[in-house]
């Protein structure tokens, strides 16, 4: 059963910490199969979110960086200001992630500057559909109407170009955190701090805002959450485990009051239900018209999902945020719809830059295949989609096919001088994902070059990275 790992963290712009293996639990013997995470309040200065957008982020490295080596790869990503949004998966699902978008929608000052708002990525995880929502509400004590006003429009404004899954809820499963930003109501400082300390956190629950407002609000009893069986994660001195010490300082000299600790940084989750639970009574009538809809009721009985949560905490080691990150941990119990990747390939053959080298691929399902498709050369441990050493277009370099082989060849000026352990995959522009990985296999060291002293010298930037 695959097994998914959600953080949650407002990063109050600050830079990343030295690492990020107690975040991500990388020394637990169970590794997970997917980490998700969502960061708000990322630095977003204009010039350095121009630097962002060509470079990727400080925190965009640092975690693809640090699980890279450990086999995941960054399948999606999508940045709005401050929100940040990342998906890993471990390279053995990569061709069963497919039908990914990402959108965004601003809250913040009247939805010009981005500095509110949700960030999402869709996709279909073994044909089953899942979304992921991050978001970062509006502030204070007396907006909790106001937040969930929020959430509601988020909910309504984005939109994915899809016919069966259109909207947020429409997805098999949806995850919904961030720093939500719900606070604690009537208790004195005194008493939250007190019940914090003796680890009684039941005794707050009841004026947890976000479980008042689920009381009343429909849209959001359709969301769960685990117990909030662990410290509030906000606010927090800088590094340091004492909640808000320091006094505050107002726009006119006076002295503010401290803030109460809050359960801001949340991760909530929601499984769509059958059909006979429709939300919509309308629904089952147009089911029964819409034989699609009929083929998707079916598979919902047929490969079921089923979702449970393992752990939920807080993680109080982290102090470079006034927020500590809040973790959860998930499985997900699901038959797969497909377990066949659309595409087969393969290298043909010995490979080094002595001379031109062979791809083979073969179609294993009809897909929109396109022109613009291409397979990449990859080092074993790769980053991301983009992070390749080279890459063929399947039809500008083909060389040859039947009915089912095909066969692309790669210049051997492309293939790097040192050689390595590599892979292949074959990237789909339509379906905007990787549908296909080869077996990992050896690129030679090149014999042309060594003896022409050009190794280790005088190699190239690709072999550079090859080497690193």
């Amino acid at each position: 059963m695959p097994r998914l790992y959600v953080v949650t963290w407002n990063v109050a712009t600050a830079e990343p910490p030295d690492d990020v293996n107690s975040l991500l639990q990388l020394n637990s013997p169970k590794k997970p199969d997917l980490y998700v995470i969502g960061l708000q309040e990322v630095k977003a200065a204009p010039l350095k979110f121009v630097t962002d957008l060509a470079f990727e982020d400080s925190w965009s490295h640092l975690f693809m960086n640090t699980l890279a080596p450990l086999g995941y790869i960054k399948v999606s990503s999508i940045r709005m200001q401050g929100l940040l949004l990342l998906f890993f998966s471990k390279l053995e699902h990569v061709p069963f992630i497919r039908d990914i978008q990402v959108t965004y929608t601003r809250t913040g000052l009247y939805g010009y500057w981005g500095n509110k708002g949700g960030v999402s990525i869709r996709l279909s995880f073994y044909g089953h559909m899942l979304c992921f929502l991050n978001c970062h509400l509006t502030a204070h004590m007396n907006y909790a109407s106001q937040r969930v006003d929020e959430f509601e429009y988020i909910l309504d404004a984005q939109t994915f170009d899809t016919k069966n899954t259109p909207r947020i809820l429409d997805h098999k499963v949806v995850f919904w955190f961030g720093d939500l930003n719900f606070r604690i109501e009537d208790h004195g400082m005194l008493f939250v701090r007190n019940c914090i300390t003796s680890q009684r956190y039941n005794l707050l629950w009841s004026k947890d805002q976000l479980t008042m407002m689920k009381q009343k609000e429909a849209t959001l009893q359709k969301f769960k959450e685990g117990p909030l069986d662990f410290q509030p994660s906000y606010k927090f001195d800088l590094h340091s485990d004492n909640y808000d010490t320091r006094v505050q300082k107002t726009w006119f000299g006076f002295n503010g009051k401290k803030r109460k600790p809050a359960w801001c940084d949340r991760i909530l989750w929601r499984v769509k239900p059958k059909s006979s639970l429709s939300e919509d009574p309308n629904e089952d009538d147009q089911n029964q018209e819409d034989p699609k809809k009929q083929l998707e009721e079916q598979h919902k009985d047929e490969f079921p999902l089923k979702l449970s949560q393992e752990f939920y905490t807080s993680k109080m080691e982290y102090g470079i945020s006034d927020h500590k990150p809040v973790i959860g941990i998930f499985r997900l119990e699901l038959r797969k719809i497909y377990e066949t990747p659309l595409v087969q390939v393969s290298a043909e053959g010995e490979w080094s830059a002595d001379f031109d080298a062979l791809i083979t691929y073969s179609l294993l399902q009809t897909f929109p295949s396109s022109a613009w498709d291409w397979i990449g050369l990859y080092k074993v441990g790769f980053k991301s989609v983009s992070d390749y050493i080279t890459y063929t277009w399947v039809k500008d370099y083909q060389v040859s096919f039947t009915d089912e082989l095909f066969q692309v060849y790669v210049n051997k000026d492309e293939i790097p001088v040192l050689g390595g352990e590599c892979v292949l995959c074959y990237y789909s522009s339509n379906l905007q994902c990787i549908v296909g990985i080869s077996k990992p296999f050896k690129v030679q060291e090149s014999r042309v070059a060594i003896e022409e002293g050009l190794v280790p010298e005088n190699i190239s930037g690709l072999d550079e990275t090859v080497a690193s």
